[in-house]
C-alpha cells in the first residue's frame, strides 16, 4: 500500500484501468489475475480516499466563502 500513497490520483487511476484491461483480456494466468485483482482493490481504495479528501477540501472552501 505504501507504493500507492506516492501516486497522484491520475497515476493510480491509470494503473487501475490498465489492470482492468489486462484482467478483461483473459490472457493472465490465474495467479496473476488474483494478484492483479488484489492490487486493483488497493488502487480503488486509494483513489476513493483521494477523492474524499478533495471533496472535503471543496466543502471546506464553500463554507469559508
Amino acid at each position: 500500500m505504501e507504493e500507492e500513497k506516492k501516486l497522484t490520483f491520475e497515476e493510480a487511476y491509470k494503473q487501475l484501468t490498465e489492470l482492468v484491461k489486462k484482467m478483461e483480456s483473459g490472457e493472465l494466468p490465474l495467479a496473476d489475475s488474483v494478484a492483479a485483482y488484489e492490487q486493483g482493490i488497493k488502487l480503488k481504495a486509494y483513489c476513493e480516499q483521494l477523492l474524499k479528501e478533495a471533496e472535503l477540501k471543496i466543502e471546506t472552501l464553500k463554507i469559508t466563502e
